[in-house]
């Protein structure tokens, strides 16, 4: 069982940058691959990131892809999102998750879920 807690979330202007982390409790951590998820008020949860147990690979959305990015470190029992570039449309809730499917982007295939961050972004 995975216990998971975001931080980071905060108030940026349009165009900056902003780093989220997630921190997991439990020894297994490094056997899911992870995910972050966003959820604006008024609309579905939108998949954001994903990366594989290893590392080494990762996907993302066409509406974030080149402007946000995934790591982890399992020694550390972390996973991060680096944000740049950040638009209007980007304020929500960002939440992680955990999953035991390989680089999964539905939030239907993740077991464990932290509280959430709030990002806001000013225009």
């Amino acid at each position: 069982q995975l216990q998971l807690v975001e931080s980071g979330g905060r108030l940026v202007q349009a165009g900056g940058s902003l780093r989220l982390s997630c921190a997991a409790s439990g020894r297994t951590f490094s056997t899911y691959a992870m995910g972050w998820f966003r959820q604006a008020p008024g609309e579905e949860r939108e998949f954001v990131a994903t990366i594989s147990w290893t590392g080494r690979t990762t996907y993302y959305p066409d509406s974030v892809k080149g402007r946000f990015t995934i790591s982890r470190d399992n020694g550390k029992h972390t996973v991060s999102l680096q944000m740049n570039s950040l638009k209007p449309e980007d304020p929500a809730v960002y939440s992680c998750a955990a999953s035991r499917s390989a680089l999964p982007a539905s939030e239907y295939q993740y077991n464990y879920w932290g509280q959430g961050t709030q990002v806001t972004v000013s225009s």
